[in-house]
């Protein structure tokens, strides 16, 4: 994804420090504080655009989301997206998700979402996969006990090798679509990759895997 320079990118995240939380460190453990209750937490690594995250956010009031960017090119299109919603249980993250560790304390965390990851095709670059066994390491620290993934992508090979590193770490697997869109599945939330990716007909791919008790 070729990505545009937005040189004012960091100062309108710095201007709504509502949305996008300033200094994540120092909420370890301690987001309660920041959406004013004791909902479950579910985050969103790879945000985007943030179209899913506040789509989920509206759809379900008593859960507390959280979106995970990297990019500030990008995450600037989720803030505004966030703030059209009106959504306060809808949260922002610039941030690494190699560092999810440093910002939610064990157990912390309910759901991790994973939706159109960069596959990084080339086998060199299988440690960059969000669904690799360190990336399943990191989610597990933050999980609840049997927390989940739910994971969507159009890339038939990323889910298959997904769904093979899922197994390999011993995760149980719950749910599994190969044709997402012409499936029985209800309450779905499409992201800004699904609804371009799906209208030329392309397949979107699901799974919903959970930790085994410990």
């Amino acid at each position: 994804m070729r990505l545009r320079n937005k040189p004012w990118a960091g100062e309108y995240l710095a201007e709504n420090p509502q949305i996008v939380i300033q200094d994540p460190q120092s909420y370890k453990g301690k987001w309660h504080e920041i959406f004013g209750n004791d909902h479950p937490i579910h985050i969103e690594v790879g945000t985007g655009k943030g179209q899913f995250v506040t789509g989920m956010g509206r759809a379900n009031p008593s859960i507390n989301y959280i979106g995970i960017e990297l990019f500030e090119s990008v995450i600037v299109h989720a803030v505004k997206k966030v703030k059209e919603s009106e959504a306060n249980n809808v949260k922002l993250l610039n941030v690494n998700a190699n560092n999810l560790t440093e910002y939610f304390a064990p157990a912390e965390v309910s759901r991790v979402y994973l939706n159109f990851s960069d596959p990084w095709p080339k086998t060199k670059h299988e440690k960059r996969r969000l669904t690799y066994k360190t990336f399943l390491d990191l989610y597990k620290e933050i999980l609840v006990e049997e927390g989940e993934i739910h994971f969507k992508t159009d890339n038939q090979g990323l889910f298959e090798y997904s769904l093979k590193s899922f197994s390999d770490y011993g995760l149980k697997l719950t749910y599994i679509s190969l044709d997402l869109h012409n499936s029985d599945f209800e309450g779905n939330i499409m992201t800004e990759y699904e609804e371009k990716f799906s209208s030329k007909g392309q397949r979107i791919y699901r799974s919903e895997v959970k930790y085994e008790k410990k």
